[in-house]
């Protein structure tokens, strides 16, 4: 398997980042890691491995990216406004310095934004927001809305609110989106949904699948057995769905 390890400093970012490449053709899959997770994790649990086969094949490639969560969203030593910034920097970084190496690395049109957990949030976000650039949005147990306190799992902006926290959390934006041109670009989107029956997030996937049918936009929403929200389900899933 074809295997490559990137690492520049980001001028988006102020900071060097790192990513893994798997594979040398086939759809592009653009992989974000875990909560606070990094670009490895997805190799060390086996995830990659799982797929071998299929990127061995020319089936698919792997760009598996770092995270900055921690300078973000789970950084409780700044304010809000300051981590949902630093997420819009970390946004551009994906758009402005990684797709353009997918392109280079790749030479195809299919791209897939993917992710499980914190990933999948990031995954559904980007692609809700630049549908054009995709084809497909895969979350496996993603969270849809970070305002809300679910269970363990508190609002991660201790309840301030703005524009760019309003843009950047699905169930809210997707509800008002009313732009033919916006919404037919999604509706163009094979989108998967995967959960565990006990997830906390399991209802933030369900609304999010009906907001998404309400809005003509189709989407696969799948139940899976227990939990779920483990590499060993994880492995499986990306069989089944990337």
């Amino acid at each position: 398997m074809n295997r490559e390890y990137h690492n520049w400093y980001s001028t988006t970012l102020q900071r060097n980042m790192e990513l893994l490449i798997f594979g040398h053709s086939g759809r592009a899959v653009l992989l974000f890691p875990t909560r606070m997770a990094r670009f490895y994790d997805y190799e060390n649990w086996g995830i990659v491995t799982a797929l071998q086969d299929r990127i061995d094949n020319g089936e698919l490639q792997l760009f598996c990216v770092d995270s900055i969560d921690a300078e973000s969203f789970y950084n409780q030593w700044i304010h809000p406004a300051e981590r949902i910034n630093r997420h819009l920097q970390y946004e551009q970084y994906i758009l402005d310095e990684v797709f353009p190496l997918m392109r280079v690395k790749n030479g195809g049109d299919y791209f897939e934004a993917a992710g499980c957990s914190m990933g999948g949030y990031h995954a559904v976000n980007l692609a809700l927001k630049h549908p054009w650039l995709f084809k497909k949005a895969v979350s496996m147990s993603g969270r849809f809305d970070l305002t809300k306190q679910i269970q363990d799992f508190k609002d991660l902006f201790d309840g301030y609110y703005n524009d760019d926290i309003y843009f950047n959390t699905p169930r809210q934006f997707a509800a008002n989106l009313n732009d033919n041109y916006i919404l037919d670009a999604i509706r163009n989107l094979e989108i998967v949904f995967a959960i565990g029956e006990t997830d906390p997030f399991l209802s933030n996937n369900h609304e999010m699948s009906e907001l998404l049918w309400s809005k003509g936009i189709t989407n696969r929403l799948y139940i899976w057995n227990n939990y779920a929200h483990r590499p060993h389900y994880w492995k499986q899933m990306v069989q089944l769905y990337l």
